[in-house]
């Protein structure tokens, strides 16, 4: 047992480059004691639940499912702004409950297994759903599970203020992007091998896999060693909006933060319109759907140690560089789609930008989420992403309604051009920040 300790604590020296594992700043001297262990759990736990977003995609894998079984056009365009603004908009309302919480695990717990269901009855509906039916049930079925989602989302990150210390958070999740990248690049691979069949059951395959990484998940929660916590403070949803919106008022470094996490959506909201360029080339058929998901998890594989280190140096520059790579990816997209015919006639083209804004992402999520709990307290984690999060899923479905709109108006190359002009809001306000690490 103790050369198993020892191996597992020498592993994690390397992984994160810390000579003494034991050194910790901001967390107590137990979970200290307990972080490399916690750490690999942490780990496969982030696995399963970036694996499981992969295969259930709101941007790829959904889409695609909804042209397999003939849902209307119209019910594919609420497709994201239901998984984000879902697992967004509720976390404020449940901050205060999970405060009263002595371990904040279960909740993650409870999330992890609800969204396991969710996968497994998607799973179901890619063989059973057909037509308007099947489309309404897969967005009510994606509801739930985004609504989930959010319930995992402020756990996770509350239990990791808790069990890692700073300049570790970084490393972590981008090592578990990498490994998740590496098994989703394999999925896309075996799926660029039915070329155009369109396959239902190759779907609900995806679908399956993606339940078992939320049940892994939820397993490795469980495991995780977390010391009971401070349950003063917790507030019924009512006093949490009151106090978020003080906190707004009076935390002038919070307000900017939300504002540039705002003006970063233009990464979010542009990757399905450059997979929408694609499919336009492709169609529905699984091969494209493979190469788009061979592309985004080999570019998570590349890009999240990177991002990761350079969060945990810096997270204030790498939501600014992760800006300035939007913009170019947004302005390469539209330049393809206004490029004559034959120069973007397959889906490989877009396919590129695709992997560039995805890298690019990547940036965006590890930026926001290093500064978010390098820049607050144990004590009001858990409120600070959770009025961070809900702030974003309003802003999510008002901008994401307009840009709807804009693209039926304007077509999708001249809206990546409006939303490369979004990226550039980005650049000067993420300038702005104040570093926390």
């Amino acid at each position: 047992m103790a050369a198993r300790d020892i191996s597992q604590s020498r592993l994690y020296e390397w992984l994160t480059s810390d000579e003494d594992s034991r050194l910790c700043d901001d967390i107590p001297a137990d979970a200290c004691r307990d972080q490399p262990r916690n750490f690999f759990l942490h780990l496969f736990a982030a696995l399963g639940n970036k694996l499981a977003d992969e295969l259930s995609s709101a941007r790829l894998v959904l889409p695609w499912l909804m042209g397999a079984i003939g849902a209307p056009l119209w019910m594919v365009g609420l497709l994201v702004p239901i998984r984000e603004s879902g697992a967004l908009l509720p976390q404020l309302f449940v901050a205060g409950f999970i405060r009263l919480k002595p371990q904040r695990k279960w909740v993650w717990v409870t999330g992890a297994v609800l969204q396991a269901v969710a996968a497994a009855c998607l799973a179901l509906l890619a063989l059973f759903g057909s037509g308007t039916p099947g489309g309404a049930l897969i967005l009510l079925v994606l509801a739930l599970l985004s609504l989930a989602r959010g319930l995992s989302s402020i756990a996770t990150k509350d239990v990791m203020g808790k069990t890692i210390a700073k300049r570790r958070r970084g490393n972590l999740m981008g090592w578990s992007g990498s490994v998740a990248g590496a098994v989703t690049l394999l999925a896309g691979g075996v799926l660029m091998l039915f070329e155009d069949r369109p396959g239902n059951l190759a779907l609900a395959i995806l679908l399956g896999i993606a339940a078992l990484g939320w049940s892994l998940n939820a397993v490795c929660a469980a495991r995780i060693s977390e010391a009971p916590g401070a349950v003063e403070g917790g507030e019924n949803a009512w006093d949490s909006i009151k106090l978020g919106l003080s906190l707004l008022r009076e935390d002038r470094i919070f307000l900017h933060f939300n504002l540039s996490r705002a003006l970063l959506l233009s990464s979010a909201l542009a990757l399905p319109y450059i997979a929408l360029l694609g499919q336009d080339q492709a169609g529905v058929e699984l091969g494209g759907l493979g190469v788009m998901i061979v592309v985004s998890g080999l570019a998570g594989m590349l890009a999240s140690p990177l991002w990761g280190k350079r969060a945990d140096r810096s997270s204030r520059r790498v939501m600014r560089d992760a800006a300035i790579g939007t913009l170019g990816c947004c302005l390469l997209g539209a330049l393809f789609a206004w490029l004559p015919h034959a120069w973007s006639a397959t889906i490989w083209p877009y396919a590129l930008v695709y992997a560039l804004l995805t890298i690019v992402h990547h940036g965006v999520r590890l930026g926001r989420k290093t500064y978010l709990i390098d820049m607050t307290g144990q004590d009001k984690r858990a409120l600070y992403v959770a009025l961070s999060n809900t702030l974003t899923g309003i802003l999510m479905l008002l901008v994401g309604a307009m840009v709807g709109a804009l693209a039926q108006w304007l077509g999708t190359p001249a809206l990546l051009v409006v939303l490369a002009l979004m990226a550039g809001g980005a650049i000067a306000s993420a300038q702005r920040l104040p570093e926390v690490e």
